[in-house]
């Protein structure tokens, strides 16, 4: 029965405090802060930016429809006409067959000797794991190369591109004798 009684003692001084609590959340605090918001509201000013001017549209009138059409197929031809007549002349020949050598990059074909035959010299070139024959007059590389000399050092070729404003010009390109490293 003891236990009883200090838990009903307990109870009774949960109760006590609690009502003191809520005596003293009185109408005195809440109007208080009632006050508080009023008073900022009166001294706090709403600012708001005005808009700025939509910028004004200007219609695009298109005037071309009264000038000559640029896909035109005699200005086209006009405009051929003058390149090819201004043009030095020299250009591949892209109606030949193409040899199996000009499939690759000339920085990829490495000179690994030369075999001379009935009076002709020949090249051997490698590229991978291939080796191929090549003589004067063959085409080697992407750039319309033509070996015009064969020494037992060194290739001697002619390419044939393209310079900066679409004119094909000449430049010359060598392949040396890569030594064996075995």
């Amino acid at each position: 029965m003891t236990f009883f009684r200090i838990g009903r003692l307990t109870q009774v001084t949960f109760f006590v405090v609690f009502i003191s609590t809520l005596s003293g959340c009185g109408d005195s605090g809440v109007q208080e802060v009632k006050e508080w918001m009023a008073d900022v509201k009166s001294h706090t000013k709403i600012g708001i930016p005005k808009l700025t001017e939509p910028k004004k549209f200007i219609p695009f009138t298109y005037a071309g429809a009264t000038s000559i059409d640029p896909y035109n197929p005699s200005k086209l031809l006009v405009a051929l006409a003058k390149l090819q007549g201004k043009s030095n002349g020299l250009k591949p020949n892209m109606d030949r067959r193409r040899e199996t050598l000009e499939n690759y990059p000339l920085d990829t074909i490495k000179m690994v000797g030369t075999l001379q035959k009935v009076g002709l010299s020949y090249v051997l070139l490698q590229v991978d794991k291939t080796v191929f024959q090549a003589k004067v007059g063959n085409y080697i590389g992407q750039n319309f190369g033509m070996v015009t000399g064969i020494t037992e050092s060194e290739v001697m070729l002619k390419e044939i591109v393209q310079d900066a404003s679409g004119e094909w010009v000449e430049r010359e390109a060598k392949l040396a004798l890569q030594e064996s490293t075995k």
